[in-house]
């Protein structure tokens, strides 16, 4: 969603770094730039005209043009403004209360309200919490059963009532059915309309004042622009809502409703459905999303991911292996088949720094089968030649090329791979923090990556440095080898 505001922001800080020496004028030809790509962005006019003057006034003086890097001096006064718009120390917690915590979510058809319902209650369950979803849409026909349908999906029970008119008194009775089972969050999925108007409104505001939700959120679908804010502002006035948590920022939409929300109505984005998997909610961070907007990743989030979705004792297991030093073919499709799950390795390659064109390469593509392929290759091995490929010579690899269905050079490629990544694996695990940090700064410079943006296999060290004979009688041995071979 955010590709074409992420590609005119670099290219504005590209025109910068090409000039010999910054000037208020060519600084102020940059930060035009900057304008055009938030417009382009579909943000609201009034929303940009205050974001630019706010960094206009900081960029252009004298502290930033007489600086060493004022070009990177922007990018960081660009990320604080963009920090500040996307909702600034907002917090996506929930803040649940001892008892039953109401959870009140409304919006307008299509947004996906319902599913997001799903999707909370989801991310309740994995903090060991007891959801409880409710059924108050009486009005959309098959509501009521496409929750239960949801609620099924994530293990989560739904409360409704056959032929119930009033959604005011199927409410307050699923809170009282969550009190006296002990369950600790109700979410409530009220009726929503094609578009606002004073009915839905007036249910609305009686829902709120007669069960007395500790938080209404409302449910916006990003791909409508800037209409999404526009129907905040509406709810806003009528109900007072915590949060806004915004759907469908997996489409192609240009992200405008995303920056301008909070700087419109005053209310923070809470959570971003990023998915149509049950999966596919994420808490809202502005800072960590300032970050992926300006191309510098959002590791935390990927290591948040890393823990919630993978499976910890395996990873455990895998970790252990790697500091004896010891990473095999077994291993490395154990971790391929950790991330190959649909959606989530585009999800933690963009969160990566400098990962944006890989995930564009990503996307389309039939991982499952992928999946297939490699496992077949892998299962045509030998446990010797699992645990240690470099066994694999040419009758081998056409023998593995026969019993998987695959060419001889297919097999190859996957050896070259997992060199790579054994490379790349023991190399942050031999070195802790330090040797992670740093694999994650070769990767976002692109130095383990070839011309063709395939990872390169990492060189072996000789302990010592050749001199210049050495260096002489290496080559004279490979002309040898050569020669041979022929």
């Amino acid at each position: 969603m955010l590709d074409s505001l992420q590609d005119g922001l670099r290219s504005a800080f590209k025109t910068l770094r090409g000039q010999g020496r910054l000037t208020e004028s060519n600084m102020r030809e940059g930060l035009k730039l900057i304008e055009n790509a938030l417009l382009e962005a579909d943000v609201s006019y009034d929303v940009v005209k205050t974001f630019m003057q706010d960094v206009s006034e900081k960029a252009v003086g004298q502290d930033v043009l007489k600086s060493l890097k004022p070009e990177q001096q922007l990018v960081g006064i660009v990320n604080e403004a963009l920090i500040e718009l996307l909702g600034g120390d907002s917090d996506p917690t929930l803040h649940l209360k001892q008892g039953v915590t109401v959870l009140m979510m409304c919006g307008l058809q299509g947004a996906g309200k319902t599913t997001t319902c799903g999707k909370l209650a989801r991310l309740i369950g994995k903090e060991g919490k007891k959801a409880l979803l409710c059924a108050a849409d009486l009005q959309r026909p098959a509501a009521v059963e496409q929750l239960h349908i949801v609620g099924k999906s994530v293990d989560t029970p739904v409360y409704s009532e056959e032929g119930a008119t009033n959604p005011i008194a199927v409410c307050q009775n699923a809170v009282k059915h969550a009190k006296d089972n002990g369950i600790d969050v109700v979410i409530l999925d009220t009726a929503g309309r094609l578009a606002i108007d004073e009915e839905l409104m007036q249910q609305l505001k009686t829902i709120d004042m007669k069960v007395q939700p500790d938080k209404a959120f409302l449910v916006v679908d990003g791909m409508t622009g800037q209409d999404a804010v526009n129907s905040a502002k509406a709810f806003n006035e009528a109900l007072e809502l915590d949060g806004v948590i915004m759907t469908k920022l997996d489409g192609d939409a240009r992200g405008g409703a995303l920056l301008s929300v909070k700087h419109v109505t005053g209310v923070p984005i809470k959570f971003v459905g990023v998915s149509e998997h049950m999966d596919g909610l994420d808490p809202f961070h502005p800072d960590r999303f300032a970050s992926r907007i300006l191309g510098m990743g959002d590791i935390q989030s990927m290591f948040e991911m890393a823990q919630r979705e993978f499976d910890q004792e395996q990873v455990q297991k895998t970790q252990e292996r790697l500091q004896k030093g010891q990473f095999t073919l077994d291993d490395f499709r154990k971790q391929l088949n950790q991330i190959a799950r649909p959606g989530l390795m585009q999800k933690m390659l963009g969160m990566m720094p400098g990962m944006g064109e890989m995930t564009k390469m990503l996307q389309g593509g039939d991982h499952e089968k992928e999946m297939r392929r490699l496992g077949g290759m892998i299962d045509s091995m030998t446990p010797d030649e699992r645990n240690d490929p470099k066994l694999i010579d040419n009758s081998r690899r056409q023998r593995i090329a026969k019993g998987s269905g695959v060419s001889p050079q297919e097999v190859n490629e996957l050896i070259k791979q997992f060199d790579s990544m054994a490379s790349l694996m023991k190399g942050m695990a031999g070195g802790g923090m330090g040797g992670a940090m740093d694999m994650m700064r070769k990767l976002r410079s692109g130095e383990l990556m070839d011309p063709t943006g395939k990872m390169k296999k990492a060189k072996q060290s000789t302990g010592k440095r050749m001199t210049s004979k050495d260096v002489q009688n290496q080559k004279k041995l490979k002309k040898k080898l050569k020669k041979r071979r022929r």
